[in-house]
C-alpha cells in the first residue's frame, strides 16, 4: 500500500500529535515532512501532501477537505505561542506586521482589530524577527516557538498593565526601538470577546481518503504524544534551549488537543466572524472524516 504524505507544523505544540507517527507505534507506516503552518496548507492545496495540519482557517479556502474529529490544536484561555506585542497600547496602533508562517492567526488579530479594538491599522507580512518588525511597525505578530520564547522570556521581567495586556522594558527583549513593549496574548483576547476557545490548527484530509481507520491512526498517534509529554519537553528543551519544565507546563495547561463541544463551537464562531470582515468568502458547513472504528487499537 502505498504510504500517505502527512505535511506537519513544526512547532513544538504539534508534537503530541505525531509523537506516534515519529517516535511510537506507528513509526514509518507513513511519509512526513515539516514545515511552517502556511506552508503545510499550501503542500496539501497543491496535492504534495494527503493529510496535513493546516491552520483552521484554512479548511474554509481550500475545497474537498473533510476534518479528522477530536483533535486539533486549541486553546482554552491562554496560548503564550500567539503574541501580539506593540511600541504603544494596542488601542493606538497604526500599523501591524503579521508573521508571514501565520495564516489563522493572522485572521484572529484582523477580527479582534476591528471588533475588540474598534482599529483599522495597515498590515504587513514579515519574517518572525521581532526586532525588524518592531521597527518597521507599530505592532507585531508572531507564532510558535519563537513566540513561545518571547513568553517564558517576558514572564521574568513584566508587570500587569490594562486588562489582557502585559507590560515589559523593551531591553528584555533586546529592542531599542521602545522604552516600553505592550504584550497580548491572541488567544486570550478571542476569549475575552467571545467567550470561547480558539481552535488554531486542524488535520485535514482529502475527501476520498477520510476513512475510520485513518482516524483511528491519528488518535492513536495523539493518545501516544500525550502519554509522553515529559519525553517530548525533554526532547524539545535541547533543541530550542529553553526549560523543560516550562515547555512540559505549556504542552499540558495552554494548548488543548481535543476537538470537545465547546471547542467545535469556538470554530464555527470563528468562520462565522471571519466571513463577516471578509477574510473567507462564506462559513461553510464542517465536513468530518469518519470516526474511529472501536476495534482500531494500539
Amino acid at each position: 500500500m502505498t504510504k500517505l504524505r502527512i505535511s506537519i507544523v513544526q512547532y513544538l505544540n504539534t508534537a503530541p500529535l505525531v509523537w506516534g507517527f515519529t517516535n511510537g507505534p506507528l513509526q514509518g507506516k507513513h511519509d512526513l515532512s515539516f514545515t511552517v503552518p502556511s506552508q503545510c496548507a499550501e503542500d496539501l492545496r497543491a496535492g504534495r501532501a494527503d493529510v496535513a495540519i493546516i491552520p483552521a482557517i484554512e479548511y474554509q479556502r481550500i475545497p474537498g477537505l473533510a476534518i479528522l474529529p477530536d483533535m486539533a490544536i486549541a486553546s482554552k484561555n491562554q496560548v503564550r505561542s500567539l503574541l501580539l506585542v506593540a511600541k504603544k497600547p494596542i488601542e493606538q496602533a497604526q500599523s501591524f506586521a503579521l508573521d508571514s508562517s501565520s495564516r489563522s492567526t493572522q485572521v484572529l488579530t484582523r477580527i479582534l482589530c476591528a471588533e475588540k479594538w474598534r482599529i483599522s491599522p495597515q498590515f504587513t507580512e514579515a519574517l518572525p524577527d521581532l526586532p525588524e518588525m518592531l521597527q518597521a511597525s507599530d505592532a507585531a505578530l508572531i507564532i510558535g516557538d519563537p513566540a513561545l520564547r518571547v513568553s517564558l522570556g517576558i514572564e521574568k521581567d513584566s508587570w500587569s498593565g490594562a486588562p489582557g495586556q502585559t507590560v515589559c522594558q523593551a531591553a528584555t527583549l533586546d529592542i531599542t526601538s521602545a522604552e516600553l513593549l505592550y504584550v497580548y496574548d491572541v488567544v486570550a483576547e478571542w476569549r475575552a470577546l467571545t467567550g470561547l476557545p480558539a481552535v488554531l490548527a486542524v488535520w485535514a484530509v482529502r475527501h476520498e481518503l477520510a476513512t475510520a481507520e485513518l482516524t483511528a491512526d491519528f488518535l492513536a498517534s495523539r493518545d501516544f504524544g500525550l502519554s509522553h509529554l515529559g519525553e517530548i519537553s525533554y526532547e524539545a528543551s535541547h533543541d530550542l534551549e529553553l526549560p523543560q519544565r516550562a515547555l512540559e507546563s505549556y504542552l499540558r495547561n495552554n494548548i488543548d488537543f481535543s476537538l470537545d463541544a465547546e471547542n467545535r463551537r469556538g470554530l464555527q464562531r470563528y468562520f462565522e466572524h471571519a466571513a463577516r470582515r471578509g477574510l473567507i468568502s462564506q462559513a461553510s458547513a464542517i465536513h468530518w472524516a469518519a470516526a474511529k472504528s472501536e476495534a482500531v487499537k494500539l
